[in-house]
């Protein structure tokens, strides 16, 4: 009988995963990048502009600027963080900085659709519609959102919050 339940009990233990104390069986956590820290960062704050919560925002979009300045630094000249970059920095006021980044993030990629409108949208609001235009000329084969967002706003039928 002991015998019995000893060789069930050696069943049991090479059956079943054994861990030293204080580990856990769960998969490893993926670390996220300050790049993808940064995409939640801007998401966060445009819920929190919508709600009319603007020193919310403003906090979330200078997070995502700081963790954008991080990853950018690691990994320069990335079109997607520049326009991030372009983005979060003109929400914060800057539009000659922010400008700066989408100019550059356009050198590397100049048919970027994000870049593209939202480049658009800084022209509407500092009075550069001609500018805006060509921005939106850029879109016009694309059948995207960013195409229809920034006809709207430069036909005055969307209001820019910029």
């Amino acid at each position: 009988m002991i015998k019995h339940i000893l060789i069930t009990f050696f069943l049991i233990l090479i059956t079943t995963n054994s861990f030293s104390a204080g580990s856990d069986n769960s998969k490893p956590k993926k670390v996220k990048s300050n790049y993808d820290k940064a995409v939640e960062a801007v998401k966060w704050a445009k819920k929190y502009e919508k709600k009319g919560k603007l020193e919310k925002a403003k906090q979330r979009y200078q997070k995502a600027q700081k963790l954008l300045l991080k990853s950018n630094k690691k990994k320069p000249l990335q079109a997607d963080t520049l326009n991030y970059l372009g983005f979060t920095t003109r929400k914060l006021g800057d539009y000659e900085n922010g400008e700066k980044y989408y100019l550059l993030g356009l050198e590397i990629d100049p048919y970027h659709k994000g870049i593209n409108e939202y480049l658009g949208e800084l022209y509407v609001v500092t009075n550069r519609m001609d500018l805006a235009k060509e921005r939106l000329k850029v879109l016009e084969t694309c059948n995207c959102e960013e195409y229809n967002e920034l006809k709207e706003i430069i036909e005055g039928t969307k209001k820019s919050k910029y």
